[in-house]
């Protein structure tokens, strides 16, 4: 079996080969910043977060810590820190859990593929860090989701989470640029005349 460490470079160098963007702090590989988005059919469905990760130095023995950076309106999120209920991580948590769901992704890709979207699914208004969200969730369900809504398009939209939106490449900017009815530009330069 390999050593924790090798466990940690391999496990992070599977979620940076993935489909998620992953920004290092500092050199070491112990805390970073990944791109979330909400899961698809969902009232979280649009968003997008950016969440911190830490791994513990006994990971893949004990969990990561998880938290989201841009806010979220959810039982098992603290709201002001953004921390992920850590009994909900760890009693889903297993060094070997790729083994046995038979998934060739490593536990971080885990971590984002199927933990976080599973939490976001299936709230536990009986464990929470939101009192708030929890209450509201269980005495009347549609303004809840409405407030989950609002939080998204207020709180986790891609800048919002750090995140820049494509960027057209020069070659598509000169050409937008040539379609103005090839006029002097001065236009562009002073901006349109007050009516």
């Amino acid at each position: 079996m390999s050593s924790p460490s090798k466990r940690r470079e391999m496990d992070l160098m599977k979620l940076m080969m993935s489909d998620y963007k992953v920004e290092m702090v500092n050199d070491g590989m112990q805390e970073f910043f990944v791109e979330f988005k909400g899961p698809a059919e969902s009232i979280y469905q649009g968003g997008v977060w950016k969440v911190r990760v830490e791994l513990p130095d006994a990971y893949p023995y004990k969990s990561p810590s998880i938290g989201f950076i841009n806010k979220i309106y959810h039982p098992n999120v603290d709201e002001m820190s953004g921390s992920v209920c850590l009994d909900v991580i760890n009693q889903t948590w297993s060094p070997m859990f790729d083994l046995f769901l038979h998934f060739s992704f490593a536990d971080l890709v885990n971590v984002f593929e199927v933990f976080l979207p599973q939490l976001l699914l299936y709230p536990n208004p009986s464990d929470p860090l939101n009192g708030e969200a929890a209450a509201l969730m269980m005495r009347d369900r549609p303004v809840y989701e409405q407030k989950v809504k609002e939080y998204c398009e207020k709180y986790a939209k891609p800048e919002d989470a750090g995140i820049t939106p494509e960027d057209k490449s020069s070659d598509e900017e000169l050409s937008d640029d040539d379609d103005d009815d090839n006029d002097s530009g001065d236009e562009a330069i002073l901006g349109n005349p007050d009516p």
